[in-house]
């Protein structure tokens, strides 16, 4: 079964997790046998930046002690043979230029989304 998930939504950040819940779920999928493609649209292709970095991140007086790696989350999700896609239009409105980005991931534009459902047999959108 090939499985397309849509990340939509960034990671707002909590105590309790160091991970996107959704990547890692993703990898779990992935791990499991299933052929999977990740997009990221909206706010989500901020995760393709390189080198991010949330150390020194505090809630109140509490700290992030394993903070969020997006970028190598992902870099480790293609590494396994993910297909990693991010729309286009939603990178340039967020001023996000391809030197910035980890290598490796299909941009395409937002008038084809509906042609990228159609290589896969299921469509989850978090």
């Amino acid at each position: 079964m090939k499985i397309l998930s849509i990340v939509e939504s960034a990671y707002r950040g909590t105590l309790e997790e160091q991970d996107d819940t959704v990547l890692w779920l993703n990898h779990s999928v992935r791990n499991a046998g299933a052929e999977l493609g990740l997009l990221l649209r909206g706010n989500a292709v901020n995760y393709l930046a390189r080198g991010q970095d949330a150390s020194g991140l505090t809630f109140g007086d509490k700290p992030l002690a394993h903070p969020l790696q997006p970028d190598k989350e992902l870099e480790a999700l293609i590494a396994v043979g993910v297909a990693v896609y991010a729309v286009e239009e939603d990178l340039r409105e967020r001023a996000l230029a391809a030197d910035r980005l980890i290598g490796g991931v299909e941009k395409i534009h937002r008038q084809n989304i509906a042609t990228l459902f159609d290589r896969y047999d299921r469509v989850w959108h978090w």
